[in-house]
């Protein structure tokens, strides 16, 4: 195995960072320095040394409508987007490892959202949109859909194409008056109020963290 993969597989960085890490002359085989593509097995000792540890830090966001996807804290970035008129969950963190894992469309995460439409749900738009839905030539991916009232449903979905539901909905010809994303995994928005932010710790963390680094 390549040493930069190795290290990924641990959790200790990512391959990109690993191979910094490498060049950095950080990283030890059998006491010996690394190089970029060494081979290792598990009977090898690793070592990283001189790297301070870094403290990761897991924050729930609730993004208000009209701003762009940001963090009110510098040390943090957001795991994702959602557009200026959207608003509700977005994860704050400093922790580069989970960022491939959560946004890589080859992994499935499900990201639940309550949808308003200004125009009257049609009576075929829950079989349509749970079957996929062309957009712009991309089929995508089946998907839950629960109808709360004529102009309202709930949607999970375990991708996340640009702009998706609002693409989606324009080719079934609902116009969205509201949007806004209330789950990510087992992640939810819950009560917090907008442009507020709430740790993410203790069982809800590990189980999170299980889901995205296994």
């Amino acid at each position: 195995m390549r040493i930069n993969k190795y290290l990924a597989d641990k959790k200790i960085s990512t391959r990109r960072g690993a191979d910094e890490l490498i060049k950095n002359k950080k990283v030890f085989i059998n006491g010996k320095l690394a190089e970029l593509g060494s081979q290792v097995n598990e009977t090898d000792k690793i070592e990283v040394r001189g790297v301070k540890k870094v403290e990761y830090k897991y924050f729930a966001y609730n993004k208000p409508i009209g701003i762009e996807t940001g963090s009110p804290q510098e040390d943090l970035f957001p795991l994702g987007r959602l557009d200026k008129n959207s608003h509700g969950l977005l994860i704050l963190t400093n922790d580069g490892r989970i960022t491939d894992q959560l946004l890589n469309p080859k992994y499935f995460h499900e990201k639940e959202y309550v949808v308003k439409t200004s125009n009257k749900l049609r009576s075929n738009f829950k079989q349509k949109m749970e079957a996929g839905v062309d957009i712009e030539g991309y089929q995508t991916k089946p998907c839950k859909v629960k109808i709360i009232n004529e102009n309202t449903f709930r949607v999970i979905l375990t991708e996340g194409k640009k702009h998706q539901i609002r693409r989606m909905c324009s080719a079934l010809f609902q116009e969205i008056s509201d949007l806004k994303r209330e789950r990510i995994m087992n992640i939810k928005l819950g009560n917090l109020k907008p442009n507020a932010t709430r740790e993410i710790k203790g069982e809800e963390l590990a189980i999170f963290l299980k889901s995205v680094l296994s």
